[in-house]
């Protein structure tokens, strides 16, 4: 999914293999994935999707927060990530967030932008069957 902020920015459905990036786009005050080579294009990631980044991740950090904490609290020791939504029950925030294999859960307009990922993986989508698949179901095998 695009969060809800991306609505006004061109977007696709994420494929594997897909080498992304973390962008700030134009005219929005959000931040999301854009493939390399299409910097204007949001990059839509369905829940489940996991990724693996170049390098450790980077949280976004003002200088003035330099001053405070050392520039280690803001890295992220994990270069693979899955894709998931969060505070889906309030539709006036972000929702759109990196878990990453220790459980810290990371919003995707919290990154630093300029990081590189690759979709390893896409979610798996059930099978559906019958009419709504626009599929015959198999017909029973003739009784003897």
């Amino acid at each position: 999914m695009c969060d809800y902020s991306l609505h006004g920015v061109a977007s696709r459905p994420a494929r594997v293999g897909d080498r992304l990036v973390t962008t700030d786009f134009r005219n929005t005050l959000t931040r999301g994935f854009a493939a390399v080579g299409e910097p204007d294009v949001a990059v839509c990631l369905t829940a489940g999707t996991e990724l693996a980044f170049e390098a450790e991740v980077e949280r976004h950090y003002a200088w003035l927060q330099t001053l405070f904490f050392r520039k280690n609290k803001w890295k992220i020791p994990h270069k693979v990530g899955r894709f998931r939504q969060v505070n889906m029950d309030n539709p006036a925030t972000h929702h759109d967030a990196i878990e990453f294999p220790d459980g810290r859960v990371v919003l995707l307009t919290r990154l630093r932008p300029g990081q590189y990922a690759t979709v390893l993986q896409l979610p798996v989508r059930p099978y559906a069957t019958g009419a709504k698949s626009g599929r015959r179901a198999a017909s029973p095998a003739p009784a003897r």
